[in-house]
């Protein structure tokens, strides 16, 4: 009896690192493999925030061109990196298009951000890689999609599960974050793991 319920206790043991070990892994590829778009209005005023949008479109159709043959997260950072002016270019050439005075700053960072819901996946809490454009003061509300794998604009399931998978995704976590009621658990505590990285970078 007590061999048995030795062999048992491994088993539960061995189960549970593999468990967490996955858990981690997820965890990890959401930090350095996905690159999300954040883009801040000058202020909450409706001009501010139409002009906002008019951004986002500009630089999403410019990314949407730009990356189409990108399936690989450091070749994305590259080129955001070699075209962060140019993207900034864009940006403040569609400001002055607008008539506003306002001009924009583009980075790429790690930035902070709370659990986000969209039309067909949602992405926990947790330290991302930013595509940061921030127009005037930047004291408007934000708007923000995943920049890479490409997720800007509504994405069928069909559509979030293909970009997942040519970006890296596994199917693990590309149906704990598509909602499946299965690894609802799973997501929870991604999202959990997401805010202490949060909670960490913001006291650094």
């Amino acid at each position: 009896m007590g061999k048995k319920a030795t062999c048992l206790g491994v088993c539960l043991l061995l189960t549970v690192s593999v468990w967490t070990w996955g858990l981690l892994r997820d965890r990890q590829y959401l930090d350095q493999k996905l690159i999300r778009l954040h883009v801040v209005a000058n202020s909450d005023s409706e001009a501010d925030q139409s002009i906002k949008l008019q951004v986002r479109d500009a630089i999403v159709a410019s990314l949407t061109e730009g990356m189409a043959d990108i399936g690989d997260a450091q070749a994305a950072k590259a080129y955001l990196r070699e075209n962060l002016t140019k993207i900034e270019r864009i940006a403040n050439d569609t400001l002055e298009a607008a008539g506003v005075d306002s001009r924009a700053v583009v980075t790429l960072c790690k930035e902070t951000f709370d659990i986000r819901k969209y039309d067909t996946f949602t992405l926990p809490a947790g330290v991302y890689e930013s595509l940061r454009v921030v127009i005037g003061e930047g004291e408007g509300h934000n708007w923000w999609c995943v920049a890479f794998p490409s997720l800007c604009m509504n994405a069928t399931s069909e559509e979030f599960e293909a970009a997942a998978q040519t970006a890296g995704m596994d199917q693990t976590l590309t149906q704990t974050l598509s909602g499946e009621e299965s690894y609802e658990l799973r997501f929870y505590l991604l999202d959990l793991l997401g805010k202490v990285e949060n909670l960490c970078f913001r006291e650094k």
